[in-house]
């Protein structure tokens, strides 16, 4: 692709195939942990509390999944979507090490797919990105896909042919990481405020998280700062006024935290996030909005060669400025104007002996 332009990569400059080893690694502590949990109010004590990390078999708290993903994504940002319209979503994300405080985080980028849209005024990029420690081992895989301008009025780019890749329909329980040394049954549901497992959930069941939070400017604004995010969609209140939204986008992952925390009032023994199998930004979120959570459990499965840890599928919805008893469940592939996030993601618990 060249050299990055000074205004960054527009959709034109996209081409299939190309690879992008992005800047900026970053060394990860324990001040990142702190400030995330300020944030989000994540109430996971795997994650705060060094005896409940411990006691599960880590050297110390690791980051929270979530942040892990965040710093890397924002690793990938100044390259991919820098001149984002919108971030659309997610798909195939694996966490496959723990991360902790003291590690070296980078990443690297495939251009798998592009889709010029109809207007002519911007197109759809998928990139498939891989982040790795100071090591060299992979910590987390993703794919995810981006509505990014274009430099100018249509042109070069006229033409190509649509590459929209294939997918897969989820990441199959054989795929999912879980690391060898974890002792799950060591969890206290003392410190995580609940005593249900993987054994305790059903398929089909519904839980309303009884918590809410107002996203404030300030929050969202930190929270991308925090993740080195560096999209015009989230820090240009001048250019956004001349948007179609006419203000600056929260940046999708702080919702997608905000969800995650608020869900842990349900399912308060789920200690780690496995793997994500989609996810849309539904509708967009602004300053102000108030976000809400509703868990539909998808299914439980059994992760082949353990019996003490289990895969808890769920469907998380976030929806704004609406009460949870007036929200009907969108059928899977429809969308709701409460809805701004649905995300398809297995949770890690422990199963009972």
């Amino acid at each position: 692709m060249g050299p990055r332009p000074a205004a960054g990569y527009f959709f034109d400059d996209f081409e299939l195939g190309a690879r992008l080893e992005h800047a900026t690694p970053r060394t990860v502590s324990s001040s990142d942990a702190a400030i995330y949990l300020a944030l989000t109010g994540s109430r996971n004590p795997v994650h705060c509390a060094a005896p409940v990390a411990a006691a599960l078999g880590h050297p110390a708290p690791p980051l929270d999944d979530l942040l892990v993903f965040h710093l890397a994504f924002g690793k990938t940002v100044h390259d991919i979507s820098y001149n984002a319209v919108a971030n659309l979503g997610y798909d195939d994300v694996r966490f496959l090490l723990p991360v902790y405080p003291g590690d070296t985080l980078g990443a690297r980028s495939e251009v798998i797919g592009l889709k010029e849209n109809a207007s002519g005024k911007s197109g759809v990029v998928w990139v498939r990105s891989h982040a790795f420690n100071q090591h060299g081992a992979e910590v987390l895989s993703w794919v995810r896909w981006v509505m990014v301008a274009r430099r100018g009025p249509k042109g070069a780019a006229d033409g190509r042919a649509a590459v929209i890749p294939e997918l897969p329909a989820e990441v199959a329980l054989d795929r999912l990481p879980v690391p060898a040394f974890l002792t799950p049954r060591a969890l206290d549901p003392h410190a995580t405020g609940g005593a249900r497992w993987w054994d305790d959930y059903a398929a089909g069941e519904t839980i309303d998280h009884p918590g809410a939070m107002t996203v404030e400017e300030a929050d969202h604004m930190l929270a991308t700062r925090l993740y080195q995010n560096t999209a015009r969609v989230h820090f240009d209140a001048h250019a956004a006024r001349s948007s179609q939204f006419g203000r600056r986008l929260v940046y999708g992952g702080h919702v997608i935290s905000l969800c995650r925390a608020l869900a842990h009032d349900g399912l308060e023994n789920a200690f780690a996030v496995a793997a994500i199998h989609g996810g849309t930004h539904a509708n967009p979120t602004f300053a102000g909005d108030t976000i809400a959570v509703r868990s539909v459990v998808a299914s439980r499965g059994e992760i082949p060669g353990r019996d003490d840890v289990g895969a808890l599928r769920v469907r998380m919805l976030g929806a704004k400025n609406t009460a949870l008893a007036d929200l009907a469940t969108p059928a899977p592939g429809a969308k709701d104007p409460a809805v701004v996030l649905d995300l398809d993601l297995t949770l890690l618990l422990p199963r009972r002996a």
